[in-house]
């Protein structure tokens, strides 16, 4: 139990804005070390419930902000480590080999679930994202993905906890030669990788709101938007492609499609600079529901169309099955569900996706695969807290997915941190928080990465494999003979 909670404490560590991202290695060595020591089903259930509670409930901590949400959600996902270490202790009897293969396989086999369930997963706290931070750990992702990552880092710490539990063999070596294996691979494509160059100005207008981190007044969307305008008003004709956050627009009074005002205001400052614009709003419907958007001008100042956001956030965006929570009082800060996009959707070679999208890589892979040259990730962390974490990892997560897919990221946010990644997750210079500044970079041309191609076929793969070697007959042989 005391491995189990030092482990998860570890590897909150690893992540940012703590690190080194390494230490996440440490951290899962431990849960697995104690897995692997657990004599029964039900010491094996407790210890992935000590770990996950203790890490997700940190990782996560500034989800107190929406109090019913953290309530649920921690124990939730805590719940998947829980039923993985009930089931793997119960295969602490088979050989080395079969059970590194169980626990590498098993692991991928619960991320894939957690993923999508419930209400389209959750993919936060995957373990390969604490490597974001320097570029010999984040850039094997270009070939296998974060996911590809996860289960590396899980497969060096099941190979821990086979040395120190003494049960080691062929397996041993056999699982250390793949990791080489992969990130001598990484290493050979980045190489070939590396001359990347950026050759387009973008520019992201943080805007941010009138009461950053608080209740605002009831016409904080029209003050918001018109301190984006004023900022833009303030570029030259070189600002390039132009970038609003999230939330820079939107509500009855400050929507550009309809209000025709903000859509007029927005259109003369594209035309003034020459420029394409990408701004993030929301659109009343109906006394039910919502549209989260892009909405894309061209030079001319016109609206040539938009990206609607895929994935809202439950509980925050909409309210899943919502006859069944009416009941709770601070739901009632969610009175309309968001209507969900069809697919990606892109303009040139820009690509979009928004907020809580960009901490999944199937999004991103998406937009990528339908040709999107750069992606931008527009986002609003408002709710959260200038002490809060939440910016500092989710720029980590849009890090892996510009080395996954070979592209730079433009990181906009409302109130920030907004940020321009290269291709390799360099990050540059980046806004404060709250605070209203107009950042300038570049970004650049096309660059294939394995990744694109084949996805995350390897977690897919593993966790077949320890499916396989799950319904295979246990044999106790000498472990030595793995």
């Amino acid at each position: 139990m005391a491995l189990a909670a030092g482990g998860a404490v570890v590897s909150v560590l690893a992540f940012p804005p703590y690190g080194p991202g390494w230490l996440v290695l440490i951290g899962v060595a431990l849960l697995m070390t104690a897995l692997r020591g657990a004599g029964t089903r039900t010491l094996g259930l407790a210890v992935g419930a000590i770990y996950g509670l203790v890490f997700f409930g940190w990782l996560m901590w500034w989800l107190v902000e929406l109090e019913v949400i953290a309530l649920a959600l921690v124990p939730l996902q805590a719940a998947f480590l829980a039923a993985y270490g009930w089931w793997l202790t119960g295969h602490n009897h088979r050989s080395p080999g079969a059970w590194l293969t169980l626990a590498v396989g098993g692991w991928g086999f619960m991320e894939l679930i957690r993923y999508y369930v419930p209400f389209g997963g959750l993919e936060w706290g995957a373990v390969g994202y604490a490597l974001s931070d320097h570029i010999w750990t984040r850039f094997p992702a270009a070939v296998v993905g974060t996911s590809g990552l996860t289960l590396t880092v899980v497969l060096i710490g099941a190979l821990v906890a086979q040395l120190v539990s003494r049960k080691t063999g062929r397996a041993t070596l056999i699982g250390g030669m793949a990791v080489v294996v992969v990130l001598a691979g990484s290493l050979g494509w980045w190489a070939s990788a590396a001359a990347f160059a950026f050759v387009q100005p973008a520019t992201i207008v943080q805007g941010s709101t009138p009461c950053p981190f608080e209740d605002c007044p009831p016409d904080e969307r029209l003050s918001t938007f018109q301190q984006h305008l004023a900022l833009t008003q303030s570029l030259d004709s070189d600002a390039g492609l132009v970038v609003w956050a999230e939330g820079s627009t939107g509500s009855i009074n400050a929507d550009p499609v309809n209000n025709p005002e903000i859509g007029k205001a927005i259109s003369e400052q594209a035309q003034r600079l020459g420029s394409r614009f990408v701004v993030g709003g929301d659109r009343v419907v109906s006394d039910t529901e919502w549209i989260n958007a892009n909405v894309y001008f061209d030079v001319d100042g016109n609206i040539v169309g938009e990206y609607r956001k895929q994935h809202p956030v439950p509980f925050g965006e909409y309210i899943p099955l919502r006859p069944l929570f009416d009941w709770i009082p601070a739901l009632d800060q969610v009175p309309r569900d968001m209507i969900r996009g069809d697919g990606p959707v892109l303009f040139g070679e820009i690509g979009s996706i928004i907020s809580f999208e960009g901490g999944f890589s199937r999004y991103a892979l998406g937009v990528r695969r339908e040709g999107a040259n750069v992606i931008i990730v527009n986002t609003n962390e408002a709710s959260y807290g200038p002490d809060a974490p939440t910016a500092e990892q989710f720029i980590g997560m849009t890090r892996m997915r510009a080395v996954e897919l070979g592209v730079p990221v433009i990181h906009a946010a409302v109130t920030g941190k907004s940020v321009f990644v290269e291709s390799d997750g360099t990050l540059g210079e980046s806004t404060g928080l709250g605070t209203a500044e107009i950042l300038k970079g570049e970004y650049g041309a096309e660059l294939a990465t394995p990744y694109t191609v084949i996805g995350d076929i390897g977690m897919y793969l593993a966790a077949l494999a320890a499916v396989v070697m799950w319904l295979v007959p246990s044999h106790h042989r000498s472990t030595e003979e793995e």
